[in-house]
């Protein structure tokens, strides 16, 4: 399916079930969101990459308004609903102040494994019990996916990226193990460096991108 959406690009990946809460300060995306809540349409987030769109993206749907504030802002809460490709952008549409796309939606196949996905959590939990980190889970583990996890293990924004580019439940399953296969022992490796030290006695909003 291609249509045409408007377009907020942020540096920041949303996946698909994801929560995003924003403060909407600028007037273009004032505008942007107001129309969306209004007719009750979603809008696309282009990933923003050191200071460069990217063609892929995440559809979503505004869930709520938080708060307007007198001067215009407001905070809200949005979903992530699919990933789109950017097939042609466009910078102006009359009478709006903010820029638009024509997307395509790529299939995306649900074709993980449970008992993968399972030992993924467990790689998760492991891993926030070595850096002390507490995450309340939503949802009951036997319905977590890839995208719920991705969020939650340290992944930077070019691996975001990668795993977002991934159209298989089974490989985006295979990118968060070897993610956390590399990143545990190295983690272990700084909880050994820092018992040492302590024995020793020494302690030691998102900006949019212009299109224009």
């Amino acid at each position: 399916m291609t249509n045409f959406i408007p377009v907020f690009p942020l540096s920041v990946i949303v996946y698909p079930g994801q929560q995003l809460n924003l403060h909407i300060f600028e007037p273009r995306y004032r505008q942007l969101i107001r129309e969306c809540h209004e007719k009750k349409k979603p809008f696309g987030i282009p990933f923003v990459l050191n200071n460069e769109l990217k063609e892929l993206g995440t559809l979503v749907e505004i869930t709520a308004i938080r708060q307007e504030y007198e001067d215009g802002k407001m905070d809200i809460s949005t979903r992530g609903i699919s990933v789109f490709r950017i097939l042609e952008l466009i910078k102006e549409i009359p009478d709006k102040l903010y820029s638009g796309a024509i997307v395509t939606y790529p299939e995306n196949v649900a074709d993980g494994r449970q008992l993968k996905m399972e030992k993924i959590i467990q790689g998760m939990k492991e891993l926030h019990r070595m850096i002390q980190v507490s995450k309340e889970l939503k949802k009951p583990e036997s319905e977590w996916i890839s995208y719920d996890v991705a969020p939650h293990i340290g992944l930077n924004p070019e691996q975001e990226l990668e795993l977002l580019s991934l159209l298989r439940e089974s490989q985006r399953q295979e990118y968060l193990v070897r993610h956390l296969k590399k990143v545990i022992p190295v983690v272990a490796r700084m909880e050994t460096l820092k018992e040492k030290i302590r024995m020793n006695g020494h302690f030691r909003s998102f900006d949019s991108f212009d299109l224009k």
